[in-house]
């Protein structure tokens, strides 16, 4: 039984090969009618290639049909996109609101298109889409924060933080900017590209929240707190077996600027792959040390 339930229209299909030669894993062939099959089920990964590149909608999958499926546009165009690069940035300041149902909808469901580690679509997204709610896990995170620095036992830590402790004892909202929102994105802790793949969804619907006119602001400080307080994780929701990558705060702001920056270059190497490779053990165990440890 094709537990995929891998479907051709025959009177659709035009035999163009796309379907076989797209297969990330190789397992579409042509049988004896010329008709595209699947030849090893469980090496299926899922990712429906083969439904997107079909040009006649001839092909169904796991019971999901062409005519449900969305005809792609033409690419945007580079210089609008370069654009929004270019000008995105973080966001320190929020209006006291809910971000609107329509931009809200339309950001979440966009996270399920974002690329994965050998497709796999495990992630768990946490998001706090009521302020007042945002409002509970604010005090609740600061509140854990400022016992910190009131424990005098922790003073040989916090003596070194003046500024903060002197901002959380005035209640200010160090964290989380004041910010309505936030999401947080969680993967399973044995997922082939564990630290990697929230990163991208958020990278994902970081440009798209800030195409809409909503700001974004990674926030390195939330997910410590969320490392260091368990109790943060059950509050999100958050499953067992599954790690917090990163977090983003989001919302409607004021915040317009006129112009893009003009940012330092990164390091950017043409490679010429003249240099010699051969390695002396030093330098190989460096480079181990460079890759693995730091």
């Amino acid at each position: 039984m094709n537990k995929l339930n891998f479907e051709i229209a025959e009177g659709k299909c035009v035999h163009c090969g796309n379907c076989v030669k797209d297969c990330p894993s190789g397992i579409i062939r042509f049988d004896e009618n010329n008709i595209p099959t699947i030849t090893d089920i469980d090496r299926c990964i899922k990712c429906q290639h083969c439904l997107a590149i079909c040009p006649t909608g001839a092909i169904s999958i796991m019971d999901k049909k062409p005519e449900d499926s969305d005809l792609t546009n033409n690419f945007p165009p580079f210089d609008s996109l370069l654009n929004l690069i270019q000008s995105r940035k973080s966001i320190r300041h929020y209006k006291s609101e809910n971000l609107d149902k329509y931009r809200l909808d339309k950001l979440k469901e966009a996270l399920k298109y974002s690329p994965t580690g050998c497709n796999d679509h495990n992630l768990h997204i946490s998001i706090i889409d009521d302020i007042e709610i945002m409002d509970k896990f604010r005090d609740l995170t600061n509140s854990k924060i400022k016992a910190i620095f009131e424990n005098k036992k922790l003073n040989f830590i916090t003596k070194k933080l003046p500024r903060y402790k002197a901002a959380f004892s005035n209640g200010n909202d160090v964290i989380f900017r004041g910010a309505p929102h936030m999401i947080v994105v969680s993967s399973p802790i044995d997922a082939p590209c564990k630290d990697i793949d929230p990163v991208i969804n958020l990278s994902y619907f970081e440009l798209l929240a800030q195409s809409f006119g909503v700001g974004t602001l990674w926030c390195g400080f939330a997910q410590i707190c969320l490392k260091c307080f368990p109790d943060l994780c059950a509050f999100l929701e958050i499953p067992d077996r599954y790690k917090p990558v990163y977090v983003m705060l989001f919302g409607p702001t004021d915040t317009k600027y006129t112009r893009t920056t003009q940012p330092e270059e990164y390091q950017l190497v043409s490679v010429s792959g003249e240099n010699n490779i051969k390695l002396s053990l030093v330098q190989k165990l460096k480079r181990y040390f460079w890759n693995f440890i730091k």
